[in-house]
């Protein structure tokens, strides 16, 4: 797994050259929503796009990861279908029932049942590298769905500059990035784990969160900014001695929600000596996920070598998946 994340940088550059090098046509570009559906690794790059998006956007943009759809899906849709095996069933479901609604379908795969499906039906498929754990493939799944909306010129702005930049601060970053993921690791340690971050940065909590449970075999929660402040925050009555709480958000953000979090904090350092701020670098969106991407993978990796877990196994989803084979 450390290779793989060492790798993600090459991954975000090979994945921009597939992007560019994709040829999708769509019948017109007349949308009225965009709708991904996928699961897992393969699903978690449409969240953190849908939060790159929600600003920008002047149609929804829904993230559905389950083996149903909404009615919504018509023929103005915009549907992406990602899978990294081209094997996940639910997304196999949610085409069927898209091609049956007649949405504008866009596949990203790397092969499997998926990837026939496409060709059988005419739809574009975007193909990406085999070979490894979907969660070690964001790089390659998440900008497909960026050149998509590109191609449906539903986003203006130049996506290649911005991922490139980001790499520039992850490269600059990048000895500082292995100490802090090295000490956030060593916080977490033996500990419950508690994710507290701004609704902005949803997508790229949970990818975090994600991480932790695959790589580092344990458990961990998350909740957003403002809306755990009308609810949550009550829950802080008792004392938590084994709750690990990281506060992820970006010194530049919006100043009421920064304020909430502060509050929030000082309720926290109440009932638990173990508080730690993960602060974001960067100035646009994606600086800031790709740095906050890198930095948490490799949290997730250093804390499973702290465990002595191996960060790639996850012999507990393949027994899973062998059972829902079953007849």
């Amino acid at each position: 797994m450390k290779e793989l994340v060492t790798n993600f940088p090459s991954q975000i550059s090979e994945a921009i050259q597939i992007g560019k090098s994709a040829s999708i046509q769509f019948k017109n570009k007349k949308f009225n929503k965009v709708f991904v559906v996928g699961l897992g690794g393969s699903g978690i790059g449409g969240s953190i796009v849908k939060n790159y998006c929600d600003p920008l956007l002047t149609i929804p943009f829904i993230v559905e990861k389950d083996y149903f759809i909404s009615n919504c899906v018509d023929r103005e849709t915009l549907f992406i279908a990602c899978s990294y095996s081209g094997n996940t069933e639910e997304t196999l479901s949610a085409i069927r029932t898209a091609k049956k609604n007649n949405a504008q379908i866009i596949c990203i795969t790397s092969g499997g049942e998926l990837e026939k499906y496409a060709s059988k039906n005419k739809i574009p498929c975007i193909l990406i590298p085999s070979g490894m754990p979907p969660r070690a493939c964001l790089g390659y799944s998440m900008v497909q769905i960026l050149f998509v909306l590109k191609y449906a010129e539903l986003i203006k702005k130049n996506i290649d500059s911005e991922l490139k930049s980001s790499l520039d601060l992850i490269k600059k970053e990048e000895k500082n990035i292995h100490k802090q993921a090295k000490k956030i690791a060593q916080f977490a340690f033996q500990k419950n784990i508690l994710l507290y971050t701004l609704s902005e940065y949803e997508g790229l909590v949970v990818r975090y969160k994600q991480q932790l449970n695959e790589n580092a075999k344990v458990l961990a929660w998350h909740n957003v900014i403002p809306e755990m402040t009308h609810n949550e925050i009550v829950g802080w009555k008792l004392p938590q001695k084994d709750m690990a709480v990281q506060f992820c958000y970006h010194k530049q953000d919006f100043e009421k929600n920064l304020r909430r979090l502060n509050y929030l904090k000082k309720v926290v350092k109440k009932h638990t000596n173990h508080v730690q701020d993960i602060v974001l670098k960067g100035n646009s969106y994606w600086e800031k996920a790709i740095y906050f991407i890198n930095l948490t993978d490799w949290v997730s990796v250093y804390l499973a070598d702290l465990y002595g877990h191996d960060a790639v196994e996850v012999k507990v989803i393949d027994g899973l998946k062998l059972e829902m084979s079953k007849k």
